[in-house]
C-alpha cells in the first residue's frame, strides 16, 4: 500500500517544492538581517541578492513587502502584545509600565526593522496590526490603572508612548554608531517625566487619530521604486 501521508515529487507538506521552501527560508533570513540593520526601506532587490535568489523568485514567495514584513514581524508583535499584557498583570502599575517602556526602547536599539514596525502602521499586514491592537488595549488599561493608583501624570496618554518611540528611533539612527547607549539616558529621562509628581502643565497631546496618521504616513512614504 502507498503511504498517503508522505510527500511526493519533492514537495513539502505545505505544498511547496523543497527548493521553494529553501528559497523562502533564505529570503526570510536575509530580510530579517537586513531589516534589523537598515530598517524596512531596504530595496527588495538587495534582499534578493543577499538571499542568493533572483528578484522574481522573491516575489513568487512574497508578492509584496507587506507580506514579507508580516512573515518576519508578526511573531515580534505578538511578543510585544504578550509583554504589554504581562505589564498589565503586574500588581504595581508603575513598575509594569516602566519595565515595558524600557523593553520597547531596547527592542528599537536591537533591531531597526522592528523599531520601524513599532512606529509605522502596516494596514496590509493584518496579523501585525491585530497584535498592535492587542498591545494597545493592554497599554491603555495599564495607563488607567497607573492613574488610578496616583502613579502617573493625569494628562499622560498612550500617544505619549508613541512619541517616545518615534523620538527614540530617531536618536538611535543618529547616535547608534558612535554612542550606542545614548538612548538609555534619553529613555530613562523621558519615562521618569511621566511620574505623577511631575505636575508642570504640558501642552495637549496629539489625538490617537493624528498619531495613527503619522504612523500611516511613514508606511506610504517609502522611497520610489522600493515597493
Amino acid at each position: 500500500m502507498v503511504d498517503m501521508t508522505s510527500t511526493t515529487a519533492g514537495r513539502q507538506p505545505d505544498g511547496l517544492r523543497a527548493d521553494a521552501t529553501r528559497n523562502r527560508a533564505r529570503i526570510i533570513d536575509a530580510a530579517r538581517r537586513m531589516f534589523a540593520k537598515h530598517g524596512l526601506d531596504v530595496p527588495m532587490a538587495e534582499i534578493a541578492e543577499c538571499a542568493g535568489v533572483g528578484v522574481g523568485t522573491l516575489y513568487r514567495r512574497f508578492a509584496s513587502r507587506d507580506e514579507l514584513i508580516a512573515a518576519i514581524f508578526t511573531a515580534n508583535m505578538a511578543s510585544y502584545a504578550d509583554a504589554a499584557e504581562e505589564a498589565l498583570a503586574d500588581p504595581d502599575p508603575w513598575h509594569g509600565l516602566t519595565r515595558l517602556l524600557h523593553r520597547m526602547c531596547q527592542w528599537q536599539a536591537d533591531d531597526q526593522g522592528f523599531s520601524d514596525v513599532l512606529i509605522t502602521a502596516q494596514p496590509q499586514a493584518k496579523h501585525v496590526e491585530a497584535e498592535r491592537q492587542r498591545a494597545y488595549r493592554a497599554v491603555t488599561e495599564l495607563i488607567s490603572r497607573a492613574k488610578a493608583a496616583g502613579q502617573v501624570r493625569a494628562d499622560f496618554t498612550a500617544e505619549d508612548i508613541a512619541m517616545l518611540l518615534i523620538a527614540n528611533a530617531g536618536l538611535i539612527s543618529v547616535t547608534g554608531d558612535v554612542a550606542p547607549d545614548a538612548w538609555r539616558r534619553f529613555a530613562t529621562l523621558m519615562i521618569s517625566s511621566y511620574r505623577a509628581d511631575n505636575t508642570e502643565p504640558a501642552p495637549a497631546p496629539p489625538t490617537a487619530r493624528a498619531m495613527y496618521g503619522v504612523m500611516r504616513r511613514r508606511q506610504t512614504q517609502r522611497p520610489a521604486g522600493n515597493p
